[in-house]
């Protein structure tokens, strides 16, 4: 039957109480959980089936076995039979070779100078060079003397200071710069290992300052004895001399220019200072 417009049928309940079914059983556990043929997720002994009783073989062997840390340790914490056994400390790195020694002034191979090219080489006392690689040869002269030599075709040039005029050599003494024939004798040498000889050579002498006076003069006179050895070597091997400037009681500075030969003496003032005598 249709109601007429404008009123409202009255509440029923949509589903009666008595013929609802129940959301939750009385018991939680009823029907999620079965009483019987449960079957456990882990067996009751952990080591069932994981580590068989009679097949099993140990992983290392029991005979022959050395164990890598001592076992029974003292309250020090060493092992109680005797000392721990150290590593072996590892390889040091190689040492660098030790440096050579310095070659005393009176070896060959340190007074006879080689030089750099294009250097300009400062000669001490007893070194000597010869040889057209360098720029310039210069020296400071007191009572020592100074040879110049130098080929004007080559360009080859060359210088030596002495100390003193010789010394009486003994068999296996080295050559020395020191001493004015030694070293003159090894400049001869080594202009013939370049295929030149003595008297293509233009020389300048200089030095022979007077460092002393009085009686120590009239008994040495060094400067004057150096002077005379310069001489005679120049005469004794026919080099052509062209300069000279010696004696007196003044230092002095000489340099010698390979590329063109010019040789530069500047004199000093007054007497010779006292590194520079003999």
């Amino acid at each position: 039957m249709r109601k007429p417009p404008g009123q409202r049928a009255a509440w029923s309940p949509t589903l009666p109480a008595e013929s609802a079914p129940a959301t939750r059983p009385a018991e939680p556990w009823q029907h999620t959980r079965p009483a019987e043929g449960f079957q456990h997720t882990r067996p009751a002994d952990p080591w069932l089936n994981t580590r068989p009783a009679s097949d099993f073989q140990p992983t290392r062997p029991a005979e022959g076995f050395q164990p890598t840390r001592p076992m029974p340790l003292s309250a020090a914490g060493r092992p109680a039979g005797g000392a721990v056994a150290r590593p072996a400390a590892p390889p040091s790195p190689p040492r660098r070779p030790a440096a050579a020694p310095v070659t005393p002034p009176n070896a060959e191979v340190h007074w006879q100078l080689a030089g750099a090219p294009g250097a300009n080489l400062v000669l001490m006392p007893g070194q000597m060079h010869l040889g057209h690689h360098v720029a310039s040869l210069r020296t400071l002269l007191g009572s020592c003397v100074a040879i110049t030599l130098w080929h004007p075709t080559r360009r080859i040039g060359g210088m030596c200071h002495f100390l003193l005029p010789s010394r009486q050599r003994r068999p296996g003494d080295e050559p020395d710069g020191r001493y004015g024939d030694e070293a003159v004798e090894a400049m001869v040498k080594s202009l013939t290992t370049l295929r030149t000889r003595p008297e293509e050579y233009v020389a300048h002498l200089y030095g022979g300052a007077d460092t002393m006076s009085g009686a120590s003069n009239a008994k040495f006179n060094i400067g004057e004895r150096n002077i005379e050895q310069g001489w005679s070597l120049i005469e004794r091997f026919g080099f052509q001399l062209d300069g000279v400037d010696v004696g007196e009681d003044v230092p002095r500075m000489v340099t010698l220019a390979l590329g063109s030969g010019q040789v530069n003496m500047r004199r000093g003032n007054g007497h010779a200072p006292d590194f520079l005598r003999s």
